[in-house]
């Protein structure tokens, strides 16, 4: 997640909120999730960011 938050040049709460919207479980910067997911959230992020 904190890579992810890194590489979108977001902060890791927007990531983690976003994650509770999508229902992908994540709480913590530090929490893993699949490629999978992180496609999702990336999609969602740059959806909703522009």
């Amino acid at each position: 997640m904190k890579e992810l938050a890194e590489a979108l040049n977001v902060d890791s709460s927007e990531i983690i909120a976003s994650c509770a919207l999508l229902e992908i479980p994540a709480s913590s910067p530090l929490s893993s999730i699949s490629i999978e997911q992180c496609k999702i959230i990336i999609d969602y992020i740059q959806k909703y960011d522009n």
